[in-house]
């Protein structure tokens, strides 16, 4: 769908307008608030300052082919037009969710067509690119290398992981942040006296502002869709129209959590719940569960990291970690949700407070690692099997000393194979339960240094 947006009058080769922007049809606030200069755009502050590349393209200056990754409601859109409109460019406006690679190579071939025709060049927005897959992202590859479109791709997801690295080289990545709750705020002040927003038509709280500004999550479509609302109902009850909290909250109630169980949100909030359990900040790890619980993450998933955790972080500190998390897993299994979320929670806070040590796993770990480094080594002929057949004949188990025989239960007799002799895997911390493994080891492993291998009854 080709738009030639900022032309006062586009022609019918470069225009399709949206079903919002169609003659009769009155554009949502969002539409109508979209910035027209770059001195407009609120937020994005780190791509923005004079000078630095994205700013040169809005002006005018540089005009280039990019990935805006981002996530909903962060300005795409508007970039992508501000960089048409300030390079005096066509602008043809494609979703990868509606479109394919017919779509793509018609709207290139127009693009080719008005460059050879009057020099103008086109922009080519491609909404949500990491919906093509690699044979049509390589379709764009030819047209964005000799410049006949300039291609500005947008998405919510890693492109490194969703956009194949032979078109991702050739283009400038720009990675957008959510609004801050104080942009939201400005927005929504300007829409409410903006003669293309609300017009001074309705006045609201404070209250409300900073409710919607704090619970669009830096969408600035949903807080402004969401005044847009608010306003409407406001003037519908008569009297002097005003948005007051009440009116916010409604307006506000059916936003969606979003999250999405398969890309950079799971991730993401999977990675701070981690680690603010291993921050010792329950109040952080219950926000993040809570998260990705409203986002319709799968329970199980939640259970199972947490249950890694108790080996990882906790490890021998307390020994109760691993298992409690194992019983909230289980729980989970046999109660179902939404009740499970009480055991999932006990969990949580358990593991939070829990002291810390990651010994235990850091020692596997450097066990496998000196495996893989010297090879496998015979374990010493008395720690072999004396049961299997000519274990007499080939001296296994002979002069084995049997522990429980031993003073304190501790034997000097070496454990590890001669060439893997004096190798230390693992150090308990000096905390929790594992101080008291400390200091078992500690005599254990004087008492192999003694070779002290006498029976208890001597």
């Amino acid at each position: 769908m080709g738009d030639q947006l900022f032309d006062a009058e586009p022609s019918s080769a470069d225009t399709a307008q949206t079903d919002a922007a169609r003659p009769g049809t009155p554009e949502p606030l969002a539409a109508r608030m979209r910035p027209r200069s770059v001195d407009d755009v609120i937020g994005q502050r780190h791509l923005l300052q004079p000078g630095q590349a994205l700013h040169e393209a809005l002006t005018g200056k540089a005009p280039h082919s990019m990935i805006l990754y981002g996530p909903p409601g962060s300005g795409k859109t508007t970039i992508a037009r501000l960089v048409a409109r300030a390079a005096d460019a066509a602008i043809e406006e494609h979703s990868a969710v509606v479109v394919g690679r017919p779509e793509a190579v018609k709207a290139i071939a127009a693009a080719r067509e008005r460059l050879r025709t009057n020099g103008r060049r086109t922009v080519y927005f491609l909404d949500e690119i990491h919906r093509f897959n690699k044979a049509q992202q390589d379709a764009l590859l030819p047209a964005v290398e000799d410049g006949t479109i300039i291609l500005i791709g947008a998405t919510t997801e890693n492109p490194y992981f969703e956009v194949n690295s032979a078109l991702l080289s050739r283009l400038r990545l720009y990675v957008l942040e959510p609004l801050e709750t104080a942009d939201v705020r400005e927005l929504l002040g300007r829409a409410l006296t903006d003669d293309r927003g609300l017009a001074g038509n309705v006045a609201a709280g404070d209250d409300a502002l900073d409710f919607i500004a704090v619970r669009s999550g830096g969408d600035a479509r949903t807080a402004l869709t969401a005044l847009e609302t608010a306003a409407e109902t406001a003037l519908a009850a008569g009297g002097e129209p005003r948005i007051d909290l009440a009116r916010a909250e409604d307006a506000m109630q059916q936003r969606a959590v979003l999250y999405d169980k398969g890309g950079d949100r799971h991730y993401n909030y999977a990675s701070a719940f981690i680690k603010s359990l291993r921050g010792s900040d329950p109040d952080a790890a219950l926000y993040y569960m809570a998260a990705m619980l409203e986002g319709g993450e799968d329970p199980k998933f939640i259970a199972r990291r947490m249950v890694i955790f108790a080996s990882e972080d906790v490890g021998n500190a307390d020994p109760h970690a691993l298992p409690l998390a194992m019983a909230a897993a289980q729980a989970l299994d046999y109660v179902g949700l939404p009740e499970a979320r009480i055991n999932l929670s006990q969990a949580v806070t358990y593991l939070a407070l829990a002291p810390r040590s990651n010994r235990a796993y850091k020692a596997g770990d450097a066990a496998i690692a000196h495996v893989r480094r010297h090879g496998l080594e015979p374990p010493p002929a008395y720690l072999r099997d004396s049961n299997v057949p000519g274990a007499d004949e080939l001296g296994q188990g002979e002069g084995y000393q049997y522990p429980h025989d031993m003073p304190d239960q501790l034997s000097g007799q070496p454990l590890l194979p001669e060439q893997a002799a004096g190798a230390r895997f693992y150090e308990p911390a000096d905390r929790g339960h594992e101080a008291t493994m400390r200091e078992r080891l500690a005599r254990a492993r004087a008492a192999r240094e003694r070779g002290e291998v006498r029976p208890e009854s001597e």
